[in-house]
């Protein structure tokens, strides 16, 4: 599926996008979108020189699943954690007229020891799960956590959480803030982003996709998407490495004072989403995999621009699409493609019409062996066509 290196002989690609060759055909060739004969195909695009370090960038002793939560939930996290759940408490403690009875006036600080296990109760509540928080210190036998008593007791887990808070609500300034929809958790989100950034270098091949937290409670941010398993909760953009899903950008939806790259106003929103999520990685040689929320002549322009490669599925709608995408009609089996400069846009018709759009691909048909069961019990080969970057 991968296109060959980029090699010196292969430096013409790179003339027609940089437009310095005379040639009054290879610019033509790069501005407008020129058919591809399929009789005679070109080689793909080459893909540009890959210079990241790819790579875990922290030391560690060993490999057990704690040491990794604790590189990016490291001391400092953890301990403001505790520091900003502390001066919350007493906050509340000062402004409130409690009862002598009230289970707050027994309330006692939390250290970064304590918080710690406190996420792994959560942790462990995501794995074990009941239907009520209390159940899992159910003294019944049948629904009974044992270890989970001997870690911290439901009456204190249940006021840290009441308590729990990652922000000192007296330095907000809604005017001045990078993100208002996030205030309440952005300096733990973002150190944390951080830290999944500053601890390990993807390789060449990324991904970017959304993904939805589930939460139904109230919030500014909560998105319904009915084609999401989760269907309502608050919506990520994340760029993940492709062999391994290590995330290691992320983005949270908060509507228009999401912090996007921006460097015209003309730009489409799926546009600035995905040169932020890969600000850090341009002009390194990498090639990001989209689906067809994303893609578009306009956002491969720019990832060209900035030495990174792109393939993905394509909305025939999108401005920039050469007409005969949008409207041409095919047999099955057949494709029908476009190239401009290292950007070929494709065409195939499958069991309905799949749009394609690839830096590093051409329109080059493979074979692909499919096996169907027959009533009598045997097994037959089946050989389908269809577009090697659809394989």
């Amino acid at each position: 599926m991968d296109s060959e290196e980029y090699s010196e002989s292969d430096s013409s690609y790179e003339d027609i996008y940089d437009e310095s060759d005379s040639d009054e055909d290879t610019l033509d060739a790069a501005r407008n979108w020129c058919r591809i004969d399929q009789e005679n195909l070109a080689p793909p695009p080459p893909r540009f020189p890959f210079s990241g370090n790819p790579g875990l960038k922290t030391r560690m002793d060993g490999s057990s699943p704690i040491e990794f939560f604790c590189i990016f939930f490291d001391d400092d996290i953890v301990g403001y954690i505790a520091s900003e759940t502390n001066r919350y408490a007493e906050d509340f403690i000062e402004k409130n007229d409690l009862t002598p009875s009230s289970r707050v006036q027994k309330w006692k600080d939390v250290d970064s020891s304590e918080i710690r296990v406190f996420l792994g109760i959560i942790i462990l509540q995501g794995i074990v799960q009941k239907p009520l928080q209390k159940r899992y210190w159910s003294q019944r036998p049948l629904l009974s956590t044992p270890y989970l008593k001997q870690l911290m007791s439901e009456k204190r887990f249940s006021i840290i959480m009441k308590f729990l808070h990652f922000t000192n609500n007296e330095t907000i300034d809604l005017e001045t803030h990078p993100q208002p929809g996030l205030r309440k958790i952005y300096e733990v989100y973002d150190a944390i982003n951080r830290k999944f950034k500053s601890s390990y270098v993807p390789e060449r091949d990324v991904s970017v996709d959304e993904s939805l937290l589930l939460y139904k409670g109230r919030l500014d941010c909560k998105q319904y998407l009915p084609k999401k398993r989760a269907r309502f909760g608050i919506k990520f953009y994340q760029l993940c490495e492709s062999s391994s899903g290590y995330i290691w950008n992320s983005l949270i939806y908060t509507g228009k004072d999401m912090p996007l790259w921006n460097e015209s106003p003309n730009y489409k929103s799926t546009t600035n989403i995905v040169m932020t999520l890969l600000e850090d990685l341009l002009d390194k040689g990498y090639c990001v995999t989209l689906d067809n929320f994303y893609t578009s002549p306009e956002l491969a322009e720019l990832l060209l621009s900035h030495r990174t490669d792109v393939y993905g599925t394509l909305r025939p709608n999108r401005i920039g699409v050469p007409e005969e995408i949008k409207k041409g009609t095919l047999r099955k089996g057949e494709i029908v493609g476009f190239q401009k400069g290292k950007i070929c846009v494709m065409k195939y018709m499958d069991k309905k019409p799949i749009c394609i759009l690839s830096t590093v691909h051409n329109t080059v048909i493979v074979e692909q062996d499919k096996k169907r069961k027959k009533t009598h019990g045997k097994s037959e080969r089946i050989v389908s066509k269809k577009p090697q970057v659809y394989n």
